[in-house]
C-alpha cells in the first residue's frame, strides 16, 4: 500500500516550507498526489518528495523555475542531457565562485590572526632576501580596487589564451609592479610557461617597507633614495605587494632591490 506524508512531514523531509510547497502546487510544478476534498489538506508520496529533492538540487544551481520545469517536463533524452550538462556547468562555476570566496576570507583571517599577534604591520624599513620570482603583469589593470582585487585570479587567467591557460597556476598573491613610469598590477605565477606579459623578479636582497596607499608613493622614494645612498644600487623597478588590512581594505609592502642586476 502506498504510503502518503502531510504537508508538513513532506516540507521537513524535503527540507522546505509548507508554503513552499502550496506555491509548487498552484503554478503546477509539484502536484500532490491527493487532496481531502472536505479538509483541503495536502497529501504527497514518496514520487513527490523525489521531485521535490530534485528541484531543490536544480534550485541550487540558480536555476530559475521555468528552467527547471521544462527539465523535469522533457521527454527526450538528448535535451535532458544536454540541459543537465549546462546544470554540470552552472555547478562547476559555483563551486570556482565559492572556493575564490573561502580563499578570501582565508586572507582576511590571517590578516587579522597576524595583527593579533603584532606582527601585521610594520613602520621601518627593513632588508630580505627573496627568491627568483615569476610575475604575470596585468594588461588592463594599474591598481587595485574593491571589484578586480577579489576576482584577480579570474582575470588573469582570461587574459591567457586557451592553449596555455593550463600551464599556468597563481600563488595567493598580487601586486603592483612599476617599471620605466608605468604600473600594472601583477599575480605571482607557480607554474607558467614563456608568454606577453611575464616578468622575472630575480633572487636578491630588497630593501622593504610597509606603506599604506597615502604614503605609497613617497615611501618608494625613501626606499629608492637609501638604495643608491647606502647599497650604490639603482632599482630599475619597484613592486608592491598587496596586504589585506580588512574586509575591503589593503595596505602594502614595497620592496626595491639593492642587487646589481
Amino acid at each position: 500500500m502506498e504510503k502518503f506524508f502531510s504537508i508538513s512531514k513532506t516540507a521537513e523531509t524535503a527540507g522546505m516550507t509548507a508554503e513552499t510547497l502550496r506555491y509548487y502546487d498552484r503554478i503546477g510544478l509539484v502536484t500532490p498526489s491527493k487532496t481531502d476534498k472536505n479538509t483541503g489538506y495536502r497529501y504527497y508520496s514518496q514520487a513527490e518528495i523525489v521531485r521535490l529533492n530534485t528541484i531543490k538540487a536544480l534550485r541550487s544551481m540558480d536555476l530559475t523555475l521555468s528552467e527547471i520545469r521544462n527539465i523535469l517536463e522533457y521527454d527526450d533524452l538528448k535535451k535532458i542531457a544536454e540541459a543537465l550538462k549546462q546544470t554540470e556547468a552552472k555547478a562547476d562555476k559555483k563551486i570556482a565562485e565559492l572556493r575564490d570566496a573561502k580563499n578570501k576570507i582565508r586572507r582576511a583571517r590571517n590578516f587579522y590572526e597576524s595583527k593579533l599577534y603584532g606582527n601585521a604591520f610594520s613602520d621601518n624599513i627593513f632588508l630580505k632576501e627573496f627568491p627568483r620570482r615569476v610575475i604575470l603583469l596585468s594588461d588592463k589593470l594599474s591598481a587595485p580596487t574593491v571589484d578586480n582585487l577579489w576576482n584577480y585570479h579570474r582575470h588573469f587567467y582570461g587574459r591567457l589564451t586557451q592553449e596555455i591557460r593550463e600551464d599556468f597556476s597563481f600563488d595567493d598573491l598580487a601586486g603592483i609592479y612599476e617599471c620605466g613610469g608605468t604600473a600594472r598590477m601583477f599575480a605571482l605565477c607557480n607554474s607558467f610557461v614563456q608568454t606577453d606579459g611575464i616578468r622575472i623578479l630575480p633572487q636578491g636582497k630588497y630593501l622593504c617597507a610597509d606603506c599604506t596607499e597615502e604614503n605609497r608613493e613617497e615611501t618608494l622614494r625613501l626606499l629608492t633614495t637609501k638604495a643608491k645612498d647606502e647599497y650604490g644600487a639603482s632599482p630599475r623597478f619597484s613592486v608592491q605587494i598587496i596586504v589585506l588590512s580588512g574586509i575591503l581594505q589593503w595596505n602594502y609592502q614595497a620592496q626595491v632591490p639593492v642587487e646589481k642586476i
